[in-house]
């Protein structure tokens, strides 16, 4: 791992004690996760999924809580206003009133999201893999089933494959990838195919598959392996700018890419979604100047005319992001990459203090937006995917020495 900036020796089990003992704080009585504080002090779906992704060898006992209460609320029922659809996992929950009225446009569970379902699936199939248990997976197998389905009946309303957002209340997020929000700060008009969620909806019918395979329901194995056979050479034919020997950002309502180089294809080493052939040229470019720092990868290209390093989604860095991308190159043998992006992120808790929801490199300086707001949206000063991130990637002995 690259020593921290100012070359002073951190105590690694100092600085993991510490990480711990913040993923503790945002423990819910159930045993789930809270997205963070003092914002998104609540359940959401990707957040609290990832951040159970990421936990899963330090604590288990987090995804099986959380994969339990989102599949307690997964959706029921056509909601316009909620975005609920049968077998859709919430995009976020209010329990108390006081907290509704600040979001007065939105019913909930709100389930504006286009990727919490898929990694549903995912964060199950990984749980039982990691743990050798099944006992949840069987529990759980009629959620998992639905929300393999809410993919190929809902998540994809026109039938090609790709799993794409388009908003049912117009007071809800516009954007419903991890980059998410209601304007249109990604220049894209809706029914919107994100790169990423292609790639995890890929991982998802691949994990359906196996479980159900595992559980003797023959049919869905066989329809979620074709699915995710499709999808993956779909997505390697759709997305891929062979000039640029980069996948585009999306497909927008006209099928046209969105040529913008961004964090968001790197997610696709950990779903396994790269032909070999193109794995070295996605790697390569990530580490381009316009996107590496020594803190870490920027969402969104420095090269792109929209740039800002202050912009939440054009141009910051996320941990979590990060973490996506170091454990795909691990899968995939990138072992010094990997330990590159390890080091850039305990590089940036060293010079704050703190692994905050996001953070901006402006120049070569590294400016800690959850203390002000600068420019753009305040960071949250905690966010457990941020936490667990770093927390993962220092308990990983790949990574760290021992």
């Amino acid at each position: 791992m690259n020593p921290p900036g100012d070359g002073r020796l951190l105590n690694l089990d100092e600085v993991r004690r510490n990480l711990r003992n913040d993923l503790d704080s945002l423990r819910a009585p159930e045993g789930y996760l809270f997205a963070g504080s003092p914002r998104y002090h609540t359940l959401f779906g990707r957040d609290s999924l990832i951040a159970a992704w990421e936990t899963l060898a330090i604590d288990p006992t987090i995804a099986n809580a959380t994969l339990r209460i989102l599949a307690r609320y997964q959706g029921r029922r056509v909601h316009p206003r909620s975005e609920e659809e049968p077998g859709r996992i919430l995009h976020e929950h209010r329990f108390d009133p006081e907290s509704r009225k600040e979001l007065p446009d939105w019913d909930f569970p709100y389930f504006g999201s286009i990727d919490s379902t898929p990694l549903f699936v995912i964060v199950a199939a990984e749980h039982e893999r990691r743990t050798g248990d099944g006992r949840l997976v069987d529990d759980l197998w009629p959620s998992i089933e639905s929300a393999w389905r809410w993919m190929t009946e809902y998540g994809d309303k026109d039938g090609d494959g790709f799993l794409e957002y388009n908003r049912t209340n117009p007071h809800g997020l516009l954007h419903q990838g991890w980059k998410d929000g209601v304007e249109d700060h990604l220049r894209m008009k809706p029914p919107i195919a994100l790169i990423e969620v292609q790639g995890y909806a890929v991982a998802a019918h691949r994990a359906c598959a196996a479980l159900a395979a595992k559980r003797g329901h023959r049919d869905v194995a066989e329809h979620a392996a074709t699915a995710s056979a499709r999808l993956r050479d779909a997505l390697n034919r759709d997305f891929w700018m062979a000039d640029r020997k980069f996948y585009a950002l999306a497909l927008d309502g006209s099928k046209q890419q969105r040529t913008a180089i961004t964090s968001n294809p790197g997610h696709l080493l950990l779903m396994d979604a790269v032909p070999a052939t193109r794995i070295r040229d996605l790697v390569a470019r990530v580490f381009r100047d316009d996107m590496w720092t020594p803190y870490g990868i920027r969402d969104h290209a420095a090269s792109e005319p929209d740039f800002n390093p202050y912009s939440s989604h054009n141009g910051s860095i996320w941990p979590h992001d990060n973490w996506i991308f170091a454990r795909g190159l691990l899968e995939h043998g990138f072992v010094e990459e990997a330990k590159r992006v390890a080091g850039s992120l305990l590089r940036a808790y060293q010079a704050m203090g703190r692994i905050p929801e996001r953070y901006v490199v402006d120049g070569d300086t590294l400016v800690d937006v959850s203390t002000s707001s600068a420019e753009g949206w305040r960071a949250n000063p905690l966010q457990a995917w941020s936490t667990g991130a770093l927390l993962d990637l220092l308990s990983d002995p790949r990574l760290v020495p021992p």
